[in-house]
C-alpha cells in the first residue's frame, strides 16, 4: 500500500484553519476520522503541545494509524468509535470541551484501495462496503432484502439517482433468480439497466449507486447529522470545527448547522439583540472552500472536496 495515494486533502488548509485554537497551552484537539492517520500525525507534528483524540470505527484503520502515531505516545489516544459518539467518547475520557475538531468525512483511502472491503465498482469484490466490519449489515444484504421502494428512496436520495426505478426493477428481476454477492454483478446490471444517454455522461454509471448504498451501509448521513451539532457544542469559545465534505448531502447539513449557528435569533424589531439571540458561531469560510487546481490535479480524490470551518464566539444560553 504506497503512501503516496494517502496524501489528506486539503491537509495544510485545515491546520491553518484550527491553529488560532490549538496554540492554547493544553489544547486538545479531536480527529473525527482518523482514516490512515494523516491529518492527525501532521496535527501532532505541526502543534507540538496539542493533545489528540482520534477516533474510528474501522479496526483496521486504527491500527494502522496505531504503529503511524506510536512515536508520538501518550500524546495520541486513539478510539473504536464513530464520530457521532463524541459525545459519549469525551465523557469516558473525562475530557469536558476541546479546541478543535477536524472531521473528513467520506471513505477513507484505505477502503478505496482494498479490493476486498467492496467500496470501489472498479474492481469485483463482496458486497460488503461496511467502514466497521465488526457490526452492522452488509451491502449484498440491503440489495437481496430491502423491499423495492425503499432500494428507490435510498439511490434517490443518497445516490441523486435519476434512474432509480430503472436500477431497481432490474435490482428485483435480478435478485430473484440469485441473490448478489459481489460487486461486478451489480456494475454490470446498471450498465444494462440505464439508457444509452444516461451512460454517456458522469464517469462511471455505477458511481452513484455504490455511493447510496455506502451512505446506507454505514447510516453516514444520520451520523453526520448528529455530529456535527456534538461537535460544535464540545468545543470551547475560540474553539474552532473543521469540516471536509465529498458529496453535497454531507456538505448541506454542515452548511445548515453552521448557518443556524452563525444566525442571529432575535425577533425583527428589537432595538438592541439581547445576549440570547446573538451568533454562537463565526463562520471561518465564505461558502465552501474548493482544493486548488493543483492539488486536484496531484490527488483526484481532491476533486469533490467541500471545505468549510466555523469559530465559536459564545457559550450556549442555559436551556
Amino acid at each position: 500500500m504506497s503512501n503516496d495515494r494517502h496524501v489528506p486533502v486539503m491537509l495544510q488548509r485545515c491546520l491553518d484553519m484550527l491553529a488560532p485554537a490549538l496554540r492554547r497551552p493544553g489544547a486538545v484537539v479531536v480527529d473525527c476520522t482518523l482514516g490512515l492517520g494523516g491529518h492527525s500525525e501532521e496535527l501532532l507534528k505541526q502543534f507540538p503541545e496539542v493533545r489528540l483524540i482520534a477516533l474510528d470505527r474501522d479496526t483496521e484503520a486504527l491500527r494502522l494509524s496505531g504503529e503511524r502515531l506510536a512515536p508520538y505516545g501518550e500524546r495520541a489516544t486513539l478510539v473504536h468509535a464513530v464520530y457521532d459518539e463524541l459525545p459519549e467518547v469525551l465523557d469516558r475520557l473525562g475530557v469536558p470541551r476541546v479546541d478543535g475538531v477536524l472531521f473528513d468525512l467520506g471513505v477513507s483511502s484505505m477502503q478505496l484501495d482494498e479490493a476486498g472491503r467492496g467500496f470501489a465498482y472498479a474492481q469485483d469484490a463482496p458486497l460488503d462496503m461496511r467502514m466497521d466490519q465488526t457490526t452492522g449489515i452488509s451491502a449484498a444484504e440491503v440489495l437481496n432484502t430491502y423491499p423495492a421502494g425503499e432500494l428507490v428512496r435510498i439511490l434517490r436520495a443518497y445516490g441523486e439517482e435519476k434512474q432509480a426505478k430503472r436500477i431497481v426493477s432490474a435490482i428485483v428481476r435480478a435478485r430473484e433468480k440469485e441473490p448478489f454477492s459481489n460487486s461486478a454483478r451489480l456494475v454490470e446490471l446498471i450498465r444494462d439497466a440505464l439508457p444509452q444517454a444516461a451512460k454517456r455522461t458522469g464517469g462511471n454509471p455505477a458511481k452513484r449507486t455504490f455511493q447510496a448504498l455506502r451512505i446506507e451501509v454505514n447510516r453516514e448521513l444520520e451520523a453526520v447529522e448528529n455530529a456535527i451539532p456534538a461537535a460544535v457544542k464540545a468545543v470551547r469559545v475560540g474553539g474552532r470545527v473543521v469540516v471536509l465534505s465529498y458529496q453535497s448531502l454531507e456538505d448541506r447539513i454542515v452548511k445548515q448547522v453552521f448557518a443556524a449557528g452563525a444566525a442571529n435569533t432575535a425577533p425583527a424589531g428589537l432595538p438592541v439583540v439581547p445576549e440570547k439571540y446573538q451568533p454562537r458561531l463565526k463562520l471561518l469560510t465564505r461558502g465552501a472552500e474548493l482544493p486548488t487546481e493543483e492539488e486536484v490535479a496531484e490527488n483526484r480524490r481532491a476533486a469533490p472536496a467541500r471545505l468549510r470551518g466555523a469559530e465559536r464566539i459564545r457559550e450556549d444560553e442555559p436551556s
